[in-house]
């Protein structure tokens, strides 16, 4: 079995996703982490000195070397990882399961203002700029978001209740 999570920043993916392979006995790997093994430098230093181009590029490729073993995994994304290089579509063309987890604009918010310093993208942002900067994110990923084969909705929820949700739909 391979999950696929994906969902926007701040969503839970790599937290649920540690959660779930725990439960399920199976490895995690977090893309973003996956990357930053094999460039040999952190995502924010690859967008500095090479270009979201470049990034998104490797980010397909690895993406691409990921899906094509054949083993068991909990694959967590980037929040913008399905919407480029059709990766939605290598991902369900491939043997996996991907899951949306899906979470409101209030809900995202409230989670990236705690954790504003560890995002790039919203660090330079007052807090009064993110509900819009979430709002258009999230209505222009929404399409690529929701080409997943299963959604869980996130709002109000523990993440380990969402983990656990997944895990009594899978089995």
């Amino acid at each position: 079995m391979r999950l696929v999570l994906l969902g926007y920043m701040a969503s839970g993916k790599s937290s649920i996703g540690k959660k779930l392979s725990k439960t399920l006995n199976i490895s995690f790997i977090d893309l973003d982490d996956y990357i930053v093994d094999k460039e040999k430098m952190s995502i924010t230093t690859i967008f500095k000195e090479k270009g979201e181009i470049y990034f998104r590029n490797i980010e397909h490729r690895y993406l691409k070397e990921i899906l094509e073993k054949d083993e068991d995994c909990i694959l967590s994304l980037g929040g913008g990882t399905p919407c480029y290089a059709n990766n939605m579509e290598l991902i369900n063309n491939s043997d996996s399961i991907s899951i949306y987890l899906q979470g409101s604009v209030p809900t995202m918010v409230k989670r990236l203002i705690k954790k504003k310093a560890k995002r790039p993208l919203i660090a330079s942002l007052g807090d009064n700029k993110i509900p819009e900067f979430v709002a258009k994110h999230l209505f222009e990923r929404r399409f690529f978001y929701e080409q997943a084969k299963m959604t869980f909705k996130i709002d109000g929820k523990k993440k380990s209740e969402v983990a656990d949700e997944i895990y009594n739909i899978l089995n």
